[in-house]
């Protein structure tokens, strides 16, 4: 039984978070190129396409931790050090995921395209007397999708991933393997 649960682990991890780390990874470039060209509707579809593939791998990676205690508890591990850093790393990871990369994501989706114009004045002519600026009654600036933002989350992509490749090398080379590795 426990090499069926390790298998399925493994699967798990292959099938869910793989996607999510490079679709995550690719939702940075593809919010710069949004940016650079915000009327092309190709650009905000691919923007959805990432961040659904991140909300509905994040989901199905709840297998992982299901399959993976499953192993550790047929295997006698649970106490272990090396599977606490892990789980703990994992819970970190997950995070980040739900917690700041989604709706990170999120809030760059729900952006209005930036465009690169601003709204024009109406023409003044020499005869009107010119109306004070009006303070507290503008409409606030879009939420920001500009390279800054996209920054960002390059940086939550790269903790994410730095998580994951931190748990994947501890199930690699735990202590007390018994392969003798």
């Amino acid at each position: 039984m426990t090499k069926f649960f390790l298998a399925l682990h493994v699967l798990a991890a292959i099938v869910a978070v793989g996607p999510v780390t490079v679709a995550a990874s690719m939702f940075p470039p593809a919010l710069r190129r949004a940016h650079s060209a915000p009327d092309d509707p190709d650009s905000r579809s691919t923007l959805r396409t990432l961040h659904r593939i991140c909300r509905v791998y994040a989901a199905v990676g709840l297998a992982v931790p299901v399959f993976g205690f499953a192993t550790a508890s047929s295997l006698g591990v649970l106490g272990d050090a090396w599977l606490i850093t892990s789980i703990v790393l994992t819970a970190g990871a997950a995070a980040v995921l739900a917690l700041l990369l989604l709706p990170a994501q999120e809030r760059a989706l729900s952006a209005p395209p930036v465009t690169g114009t601003q709204p024009s004045a109406p023409p003044v002519t020499g005869t009107q007397p010119s109306a004070p600026p009006v303070t507290g009654t503008q409409p606030s600036p879009p939420p920001d999708t500009s390279p800054k933002t996209a920054a960002r989350l390059s940086m939550l992509t790269g903790i994410f991933n730095l998580l994951w490749a931190t748990v994947t090398v501890l199930m690699i080379i735990r202590p007390g393997s018994t392969t003798g590795a």
